[in-house]
């Protein structure tokens, strides 16, 4: 009885783009691998949870008054101590983490919408259309950022929908000329022709084929729009035109922390603390960002 031979055939190791797979996409592996990204992802990580988390591991109400602990400092039953009225001061920051996040993202959704649809238009159309959005661009750019915002709360009232229309429409030139400038770059290519030439309509064609192509600096300009956005909502809680007392956000605990500076420095340390930690993961993340997804500097990353 004859046996049948079983030839097996040889395993070929596995390519550099199988490799490339298994280990995910290469942008993230720049941005995990740029200097201090990972601790800005810890930082806005711990911002996060510590929102999600309010009403779970705070000790306190926010608003629950303890008139037998007024400005006491910090300790074991009041970790970062409390205010003038008693009220715990961790208790406050995490909850007005919540505020600093919507606004950060609500804001910044606001202007990266407006401002990416108002230069698509503008870069694509060209002619009057470019002249008259872009010199209305201008003309909001010309004011500086915070007293625009400041001026846009002030008429529309103090409240945190209005704090984020303001913010968002101080945001809106940036994302303007950023994605106005990057269609100019690739609106005559040949993808963007050959589209055209299969009679693509404009809208289609700006939000289809150009977009994409362009979504790389809008993203990293969100993420440091974010810092700005909330770092605007504390300037302007700050001047009291932010939220309404007395809902807590790091701006308004700011502003009561100042007026007790050579009594109990806590106050203005904590919430100062926080918003400086919040602005500088996003400023950290959005340069990771830039690296990663900015194909000079990724090839210059991974070489």
């Amino acid at each position: 009885m004859s046996t049948a031979l079983r030839v097996t055939r040889p395993v070929s190791p596995p390519t550099s783009s199988a490799l490339r797979r298994i280990r995910g996409p290469s942008w993230v592996r720049v941005l995990l691998r740029t200097r201090l990204v990972p601790l800005g992802l810890l930082i806005v990580f711990a911002i996060i949870m510590l929102a999600a988390t309010a009403d779970i591991l705070t000790p306190f109400d926010p608003n629950e008054q303890h008139y037998n602990y007024v400005l006491k400092p910090p300790g074991a039953i009041f970790p970062l101590g409390t205010d003038d009225l008693g009220r715990d001061v961790y208790s406050r920051i995490a909850y007005g983490s919540r505020i600093s996040l919507e606004v950060g993202v609500i804001a910044v959704s606001i202007g990266m919408v407006l401002g990416t649809l108002i230069g698509l238009a503008a870069g694509y159309y060209g002619s009057w259309v470019d002249d008259v959005l872009m010199r209305t661009m201008d003309a909001l750019r010309a004011f500086p950022a915070l007293v625009l915002a400041l001026s846009i709360n002030a008429v529309l009232g103090p409240g945190i929908s209005n704090v984020m229309i303001a913010v968002g429409v101080v945001s809106v030139p940036t994302f303007a000329r950023l994605t106005h400038g990057q269609v100019l770059s690739v609106r005559e290519r040949e993808y963007v022709l050959a589209a055209r030439v299969t009679g693509v309509g404009a809208w289609r064609m700006m939000v289809v084929h150009i977009l994409p192509n362009i979504a790389s600096p809008i993203i990293v300009q969100a993420s440091l729009g974010a810092a700005f956005a909330i770092l605007a909502e504390a300037g302007l809680s700050f001047l009291g035109l932010g939220v309404r007392p007395p809902t807590p956000s790091w701006g308004s605990l700011l502003r009561t922390g100042y007026q007790y500076l050579s009594v109990a420095p806590w106050l203005s340390l904590a919430p100062g603390a926080a918003i400086f930690l919040a602005v500088l993961a996003f400023n950290l993340l959005g340069d990771g960002l830039r690296q990663a997804l900015d194909p000079r500097l990724k090839q210059r990353g991974l070489a």
